[in-house]
């Protein structure tokens, strides 16, 4: 059993978006083995009821309260400094003091670090061995947002891609391994990153499927007489406003002229005007629930899950979710082929409106099908998305820091002891 050090840009529970889903796991697998000491931000006001929960969970726990208003403001110092601009947003003197105390108070082994952005408080220790889960390669995120914007935000958004990666690289250099969630971003990180190539490993999602399973025992949200299509996730996260956006505009028209009764329910916290706006003209046959106690019924009774993420990196946890519930599910391409999937037989993919209509048509029109897929997709993340295998990763590592430290060991008895 070690002391680790656990630094998590946003508070890893309760576990009900996408990061959040990630860095909970790991936390979970740490704690079950070692002394886990986490320092994180708390962003949203929902989350503060959850901090005596977390607590519990770990051995030391430090909470800044970030106020995201606030936090973009005081992000715009990078522009002065030259700086990423995601450095200053997550910057806190308070965390910084309370990770240099917790260092040389409770002996820590090393620190495991979530998403670049936390990187610089294990970095100002370098005597402390960091194992940096990156997630996702979050520089190619800000490039990929910067055409899709006007001046002055184009200029913004490529700018923090320039800084960001910058400081990517930094972070990866100076680590033992550093994670990444998929083998596609491992390997797009190791063309931007060569120098950080043999630091660099796959550490992909997982997906509880004890939590996430069947149960005609949840009572169905919809009416009787529709035919829901569903979308999960933050709805303040603009991949997923985008992907909502897009396919309520371009696919959806389309399906409801050949299915009346067909509505695309966007199931998920925080949704924002745009999303809002979407279910303002009941005609268009767009529901936005907003916050739900739990996203499983709506998975349960869904006669199709769409995914249409044009934007997102890496393997979606809603779309595990959505498999592991058994349902049917349409992605977008580059979410498929992050995936150890057989497109066709465990999930579908699509690109262009066109081809989501045709998909999901085809799906509506043949009831066994559809559901010969829910059934090869949750036999899929049974055998290969479990967290406690993709987590072994970090096991390794720390084992070979272990090891590292073992064979420290005789210098210093040898000191005490000559040999004679």
């Amino acid at each position: 059993m070690a002391n680790l050090l656990y630094l998590v840009h946003r508070m890893p529970f309760p576990p009900n978006k996408g990061d959040k889903v990630r860095s909970y796991h790991l936390l979970q697998h740490l704690a079950s083995r070692h002394r886990v000491f986490v320092g994180t931000f708390v962003d949203d006001p929902d989350d503060e009821q959850h901090v005596d929960a977390l607590r519990s969970q770990c051995a030391g726990l430090h909470v800044e309260r970030l106020h995201p208003r606030m936090a973009r403001a005081r992000s715009l110092a990078g522009l002065l400094t030259g700086e990423a601009l995601s450095l200053h947003y997550y910057r806190s003197a308070g965390l910084r003091r309370w990770v240099a105390q917790t260092v040389e108070r409770e002996d820590i082994t090393a620190a495991v670090v979530f998403s670049s952005s936390m990187a610089p408080y294990a970095q100002a220790h370098p005597q402390l061995p960091m194992l940096l889960d990156m997630v996702d390669v979050d520089s190619a995120k800000w490039q990929a947002y910067a055409p899709r914007h006007r001046w002055p935000m184009s200029w913004v958004y490529q700018r923090e891609a320039q800084r960001l990666l910058a400081c990517e690289r930094q972070a990866a250099a100076q680590s033992r391994r550093c994670f990444l969630a998929t083998e596609t971003e491992a390997d797009l990180f190791r063309s931007l990153a060569p120098e950080c190539a043999g630091q660099v490993e796959a550490m992909t999602n997982g997906v509880d499927t004890a939590y996430f399973s069947p149960d005609t025992q949840h009572a169905s949200p919809f009416d009787a007489d529709e035919i829901p299509l569903v979308f999960t996730g933050a709805m303040d996260y603009w991949p997923n406003v985008d992907a909502v956006t897009w396919f309520a505009g371009q696919a959806l028209p389309q399906l409801r002229a050949r299915w009346p009764r067909l509505r695309l329910h966007i199931v998920g916290r925080a949704p924002t005007p745009a999303v809002r706006a979407l279910a303002a003209d009941p005609s268009a046959g767009v529901v936005v629930s907003g916050t739900v106690p739990d996203v499983r019924p709506y998975l349960q009774h869904a006669a199709v899950v769409v995914a249409p993420l044009r934007l997102a990196r890496g393997i979606q946890n809603k779309i595990l979710e959505a498999m592991a519930m058994g349902k049917p599910v349409v992605a977008a391409t580059p979410c498929v082929d992050a995936l150890d999937v057989q497109s066709g037989r465990e999930i579908l993919d699509a690109a262009e409106p066109d081809e989501y209509v045709q998909v999901i048509d085809r799906l509506l029109r043949a009831a066994s099908a559809a559901a010969a897929i829910g059934v090869a997709a949750r036999l899929c993340v049974q055998q290969r998305y479990t967290w406690a295998s993709h987590l072994a990763a970090l096991d390794r590592q720390l084992a070979e820091l272990g090891r590292l430290s073992a064979r420290a060991v005789p210098r210093s008895t040898l000191q005490n002891h000559p040999v004679a």
